[in-house]
């Protein structure tokens, strides 16, 4: 099979005839159907953040399970199934008090003896976040899986592995945001415009979305923002506190940086909360005003994969977008085979367009 490669941090994908192993105890083989591209892959193409070694990337998938190995119960030959980076084990402190996204045993979850990918010598390769998405099949733990119901796009669907969920459980679940409190929403990525349809199915307002692209701020106001703030005209911080009356409850940053997650803490009214959504690089510390986290009670915190429950959230989130509630054809910004996907990274780096989806199945 064919799959896309990162032999190496920084570096570009390389398009490669890949052999995949079949699946052994509680794992399933999936037939790639569509993958988005997010910009988590990105960091490490770049060198922000490295690769442990050369490695079939993607982490935001939907398929058809072709096959299953022993013991599997979640899912059967074709059944549609979106992936989640999010593998639990269903036993450790994190599992059973509802935080599974935390699983303290996800490494021994996915261990298995042999590789589940090699290249055309044969030497073993990795899945990147133990799925491997850029890829016209996939080997994962069945608790790398939801089923889904089968009149749902697979192309839409694969958006809801990664930045939707991300971006809607920070809302919904990380931050918990109420009725009726005021949101800023840093980056206007496909993570952060699903931010802004979280803060608006949770009836926040005003919800003020901040960006540098003038073209992502227009998406934002369509998916729900009420305000937007252009970062490179004017100072974030001050447009959001002078449209708020002195700043916001609750802040999203949905980028990556040392300036915007600082940022995100600056906005902030008395009682606020940042919840930083971004991957912000290993190395990175925040200078954040001490007396400010008492003397107004404001909070900063991090939010990995939106808080997840993937196998009872993405069923709800179909829901959502088969209601019209939540709005997901409107962030593909591309489709494209995948021996371009360097080109859609390309576009990415250079902030064109909201989301890519590679098409395996046309």
């Amino acid at each position: 099979m064919q799959a896309a490669v990162l032999r190496s941090s920084p570096g570009r994908l390389e398009i490669e005839d890949v052999a995949i192993d079949k699946p052994g105890s509680r794992e399933v083989l999936v037939r790639t159907a569509h993958a988005g591209l997010c910009h988590s892959e990105l960091h490490f193409m770049d060198g922000v953040w490295q690769v442990r070694e050369a490695s079939v990337m993607g982490h935001e998938g939907a398929g058809i399970v072709e096959a299953v190995g022993n013991d599997v119960s979640h899912v059967k030959p074709g059944d549609h199934v979106i992936t989640c980076l999010s593998i639990f084990c269903g036993q450790c402190k994190y599992c059973l008090s509802g935080r599974p996204h935390l699983c303290a045993n996800r490494s021994q979850v996915v261990a298995r003896d042999t590789p589940v990918l090699r290249d055309s010598k044969g030497q073993a390769l990795g899945q990147f976040a133990s799925l491997g998405c850029f890829a016209e099949q996939m080997v994962v733990h069945e608790h790398a899986v939801v089923k889904i119901r089968d009149d749902m796009p697979l192309d839409t669907a694969a958006l809801i592995g990664c930045g939707v969920t991300t971006g809607l459980g920070a809302v919904i679940r990380t931050a918990a945001v109420k009725p009726g409190s005021s949101v800023a929403v840093i980056g206007c990525g496909g993570i952060g415009l699903a931010a802004v349809q979280g803060a608006r199915l949770m009836s926040a307002a005003p919800i003020v979305a901040v960006d540098i692209s003038a073209e992502k701020l227009e998406n934002a106001q369509r998916l729900g923002a009420t305000h937007v703030v252009n970062a490179r005209e004017v100072d974030a911080v001050q447009a959001v506190k002078e449209l708020t009356g002195g700043g916001v409850d609750y802040s999203f940053e949905a980028i990556g940086t040392k300036k915007t997650a600082e940022q995100a803490f600056g906005m902030l009214a008395r009682g606020g909360t940042a919840t930083v959504i971004g991957m912000v690089p290993i190395g990175v510390t925040l200078d954040i005003p001490g007396a400010e986290l008492f003397m107004s009670e404001k909070r900063i915190q991090g939010s990995l994969m939106g808080s997840n429950q993937f196998r009872t959230d993405m069923p709800w989130f179909i829901e959502l977008y088969l209601d019209g509630r939540l709005k997901l054809d409107e962030m593909v910004s591309a489709h494209r085979p995948l021996d371009e996907i360097n080109e859609g990274y390309d576009a990415m780096r250079g902030g064109i367009g909201t989301r890519t989806v590679i098409d395996f199945e046309r």
